[in-house]
């Protein structure tokens, strides 16, 4: 397990500091269930800065490659990661709550220990699609099961329908 880094945000801000580091897939505990396999590794970088109106906050990126389980056909799905968000920090639980009123900005509470590596992985599990599965044609089971359909090879008419308009003509 790799170590954790915890910081004190507004401290973080206010110090405009910087980390970036890796974080084996392995560590994520809680994205676990969504995966085919636990290799890979992401990368990150964090930052605390102001934003436009002078509030604090964290920049956060993240990029990597994780394997997912496409839903499809249940075999591995390479999904590439490629994050970038600044959530505001809120100070207390009344500012989050106002915070939240506007769609386009996203928050968290400034809580005193901010452990980042669970930071990163909240945003990793919010990020991926509710069922992430291969782009139309690439799962392999649906190749496979096509081909058995036709092991012969024999050309298939374009239209599935039309071996009933001739038994509807025949009769």
């Amino acid at each position: 397990m790799s170590v954790r880094l915890i910081i004190d945000p507004i401290d973080f801000v206010q110090n405009a500091g910087i980390r970036h580091g890796r974080i084996p897939v392995i560590d994520l505990v809680r994205l676990h269930d969504l995966l085919f396999d636990k290799e890979g590794e992401l990368i990150y970088q964090i930052s605390g800065r102001l934003d436009k109106n002078a509030k604090p906050g964290l920049q956060l990126e993240v990029k990597g490659k994780i394997h997912l389980n496409c839903q499809r056909c249940l075999e591995k799905l390479v999904y590439e990661i490629d994050l970038k968000t600044f959530l505001l920090l809120a100070k207390n639980e009344v500012e989050l709550q106002q915070v939240d009123e506007d769609d386009t900005i996203d928050a968290i509470l400034a809580t005193p220990e901010l452990d980042v590596i669970n930071l990163i992985e909240d945003e990793v599990i919010l990020g991926l699609s509710i069922s992430s599965r291969h782009a139309d044609g690439e799962c392999n089971s649906l190749k496979l099961k096509s081909a058995t359909d036709n092991p012969a090879g024999k050309k298939q008419s374009a239209n599935p329908f039309a071996v009933l308009a001739t038994l509807k003509k025949t009769h």
